[in-house]
């Protein structure tokens, strides 16, 4: 711990709002020896009174009181005083109302009966993320931010991430986003953007993975008529329509060496030139680029090159999983059941607790996307009312993945009997090899959740290849 933390957790103070004065002073014994001032009431009244004189850091909020109902403080607190923290103890077989205060803001919860390890453990580590959060309000003047141009999230990985874009924004150094599939990291890029002197000016947003090979050169760099066949008539490319603005390089680890060389002159020097022509010109866009790789790691492997690296990786920026930004996780999907309902033209009352459960227990491997798929495929395939557990499937996605998927997809190198087994192709059957292979690739890309990219590299194929398979059974 530094010492710094232990500095304001020194200055800091919890309050415990028990009924029970033998559970009261049980809990302010078991905290007598902790670093922060300890205080205790009986009632939400006494609480009231309490908060006004000296408001505490951290709350202990026991649900069953004598004058409130469940909720009813809680409630109270987030809208008077939002900046104190509120960790709530429940009886056994409250779970539910638990889960319920934590979508209304609470940080945490306890289950009684409570251990002397498990009540420190717990207060301590709510106090040190408000710490942290109070001291984040601090230094930006400003409170923490539950919205930030397309993100939806107040954790504390996300206060990072809207600090770096608002920080980064008005220089035209190079940001490099990583980030596992369905973080964000376009949003990022548009959020980038919008911040900078440059948000009157056109944003380009360029997916290297989502183009062949042979085409993304001319994508990228424009073509002039008759430069290859099939180029009837001149094109910019998105270099050039992105002049005054931003560029975005999207999954930029896909690109090939080649060309990699030819955007690091490009970067170098702000000039293209189109394919086919002979005059080159002098264009000014701010970069931006993606991936979901470590980009270090595919510089070592030789798939990205090093001096491009650097050129490119002047501001890095990580978006966090969806695993490790738990609190956003019922903010997310209360927001995208409301945004999916509208446009579906119906009515959803929310979700049950045993829903908000299984939410925030998922391990979410898709991210916001996975999210965004469960909350709209219980919209469409329901009518109204409440949404349980059971309509979101959230333990059949998870067993789905853990059982009926090997964890690399079978490669089109498999022996004979090892295809016909994935195939399901009963013994003595013998099916044309393009349609398992097909079988193969659908199969991958269903797995890989749509990532092509990702199915390329499990298939070890490029993923043009695929595209050109999709294209070809009318997929692409």
């Amino acid at each position: 711990m530094s010492e710094r933390m232990r500095a304001l957790l020194a200055n800091a103070s919890v309050l415990i709002v028990e009924d029970s004065e033998s559970l009261r002073t049980l809990y302010l014994a078991y905290l007598h020896t902790q670093p922060w001032q300890t205080n205790g009431v009986g009632s939400a009244a006494e609480a009231i009174a309490a908060i006004a004189k000296a408001a505490p850091n951290l709350v202990l909020l026991d649900l069953q009181l004598p004058d409130a109902n469940d909720l009813e403080l809680l409630c109270a607190l987030r809208e008077q005083a939002p900046d104190i923290g509120v960790v709530v103890a429940t009886g056994y077989g409250s779970v539910d109302l638990a889960v319920e205060a934590i979508r209304l803001g609470a940080i945490d919860f306890l289950e009684k009966p409570v251990s002397k390890d498990r009540l420190t453990q717990t207060l301590r580590n709510a106090l040190e993320r408000q710490l942290l959060r109070q001291q984040v309000d601090i230094l930006l003047g400003t409170k923490a931010r539950d919205r930030f141009h397309g993100f939806i999230g107040k954790s504390l990985a996300m206060q990072a991430v809207y600090r770096t874009i608002s920080a980064a924004a008005p220089s035209k150094a190079t940001v490099f986003i990583t980030g596992e599939s369905g973080t964000g990291k376009e949003v990022t890029a548009r959020a980038i953007h919008a911040e900078s002197p440059r948000r009157d000016g056109p944003f380009v947003a360029l997916n290297c993975a989502a183009i062949p090979r042979e085409l993304i050169e001319s994508e990228l760099f424009g073509h002039q008529k008759g430069a290859f066949t099939g180029a009837q008539q001149a094109r910019e490319g998105a270099s050039e329509q992105a002049h005054g603005g931003t560029l975005f390089l999207d999954e930029i680890g896909e690109m090939n060496l080649d060309l990699q060389s030819k955007l690091l002159r490009f970067v170098q020097t702000g000039v293209v030139k189109r394919l086919g022509a002979n005059q080159e010109r002098q264009v000014d866009v701010r970069f931006l680029c993606a991936t979901n790789r470590d980009p270090w790691s595919e510089v070592q492997a030789g798939r990205f090159r090093e001096d491009l690296y650097f050129r490119l990786h002047v501001i890095p920026l990580h978006l966090p999983p969806l695993r490790e930004r738990e609190e956003d996780v019922l903010l997310l999907a209360d927001e995208l059941l409301q945004r999916f309902a509208l446009e579906e033209g119906k009515r959803f009352s929310g979700f049950s607790a045993e829903a908000r459960a299984a939410m925030l227990c998922h391990p979410w491997h898709g991210n916001v996307r996975e999210l965004e798929n469960v909350i709209r495929y219980a919209i469409v395939l329901n009518a109204s009312g409440e949404i349980g557990s059971a309509q979101l499937l959230l333990e059949s996605r998870q067993s789905s993945r853990l059982t009926s998927y090997p964890a690399t997809a079978p490669l089109l190198s498999s022996v004979p009997s090892s295809i016909a087994a994935f195939a399901n192709v009963p013994n003595g059957i013998i099916e044309p090899l393009a349609l398992i292979e097909r079988r193969v690739i659908e199969h991958a890309i269903a797995v890989c959740r749509g990532n092509i990219p990702e199915a390329s590299r499990k298939l070890d194929v490029a993923p043009s290849t695929i595209y050109r398979k999709l294209a070809q059974w009318g997929g692409g």
